[in-house]
């Protein structure tokens, strides 16, 4: 067999050589309302179609170089959906197995994606951080008791926190041309959240960088006392807001934390559909919503930037389901959409 060569032009290799370099998007009504510039990191346009392609990846790769994943050895991983939804990615295009645990509670549409890309799903009831069933750990002693398998410990494993430090970070701050005065995000791993901040703040430490937070979290409390203490009973939102801190958050600069209530969050997730054509989760609903809210205590003139973590597909039958968001409570706050006068199909229009 020959060498394998390196991709013509700019070309990149594989779905891992796709992850990253994703564009900043101007939240135009949002930056006209406050007078700030939002914009939003569109994670969304990774291949795997979330920002957790990026740890995922590194993921894979640091367990590669380590020699701890031989070939057509096999990724364990405990997840809310999108991380195992890059690692089937990874392991697919990459050559092993992919086995998912998952809480029992998430949106119907990732169990299906993850089962359609080829992962093995076990689904398990939703259980504190503190029971041994929960998922995390769950999946920590199946990667134990499997031969070749490495249990990808996305919440604690900080090649996920690096992974950001070194692109997604370099990458803001490029494209902002270092004129940023806030970075504003939500926290499920931490990875995002702290290897942005970490690598803005060693750029400039004026850099404000605000952590958002869900009901129910403990996020919110651990940033203004020092002490993770759960804030409301809990949310919609999926993947981001948890109780504990973990390795990847530990250490993170962390300037304040803003407290985001569900309704602001649907809210913003169909301004974000209405306003800006942008079909994205309840993750980027928070963020934006999280942006906005740091825009108003720093005044008009900043520039703040914040994540779009993934696509309104996955959320489907639920965030995008008016019947679901009246059982939640929630349908009252979503925006009205535009309004056109119907078109009428006259009749010869079709034959």
């Amino acid at each position: 067999m020959s060498a394998q060569r390196a991709p013509a032009g700019g070309a990149v290799s594989g779905f891992v050589g796709a992850v990253g370099n994703t564009p900043l998007i101007l939240l135009k009504r949002v930056s006209e309302e406050t007078g700030c510039q939002i914009l939003g990191k569109a994670e969304f346009m990774n291949p795997g179609g979330s920002v957790k392609d990026r740890a995922a990846s590194a993921i894979v790769l640091e367990a590669e170089r380590q020699g701890a994943l031989p070939p057509g050895g096999t990724v364990v991983e405990g997840t809310a959906g999108n991380t195992g939804i890059g690692l089937a990615h990874v392991c697919n295009a990459r050559g092993y197995r992919c086995v998912i645990v998952m809480p029992d509670n998430q949106s119907p549409e990732k169990y299906a994606l993850l089962a359609m890309l080829g992962a093995e799903v076990h689904q398990v009831p939703v259980v504190p951080y503190s029971n041994p069933n929960q998922y995390q750990h769950v999946a920590k002693r199946l990667a134990a008791s499997l031969p070749n398998a490495i249990w990808s410990n996305q919440f604690d494993n900080t090649a996920n926190r690096d992974a950001h430090a070194r692109t997604t970070g370099p990458e803001i701050w490029e494209q902002t041309n270092g004129r940023i005065d806030a970075f504003v995000a939500a926290s499920g791993t931490g990875g995002t959240f702290a290897g942005v901040a970490e690598y803005l703040k060693s750029r400039r430490r004026a850099v404000r960088c605000v952590l958002a937070d869900p009901p129910g979290s403990s996020l919110y409390e651990y940033v203004r006392s020092g002490t993770p203490k759960a804030t409301g009973s809990g949310s919609i939102t999926e993947g981001i807001g948890v109780g504990r801190v973990t390795k990847n958050l530990e250490g993170a600069p962390i300037d304040e934390a803003v407290h985001i209530e569900d309704a602001e969050t649907v809210r913003h997730v169909y301004r974000l559909l209405y306003e800006e054509g942008l079909f994205l989760g309840s993750t980027s609903g928070i963020n934006v919503a999280a942006a906005v809210e740091v825009a108003g205590s720093l005044g008009p003139g900043h520039t703040i930037v914040t994540v779009l973590c993934d696509g309104g597909a996955r959320y489907q039958s639920r965030l995008f389901n008016r019947e679901w968001l009246e059982r939640k409570g929630l349908a009252a706050h979503v925006p009205r959409p535009p309004e056109h006068p119907p078109v009428t199909l006259e009749a010869g229009l079709v034959a």
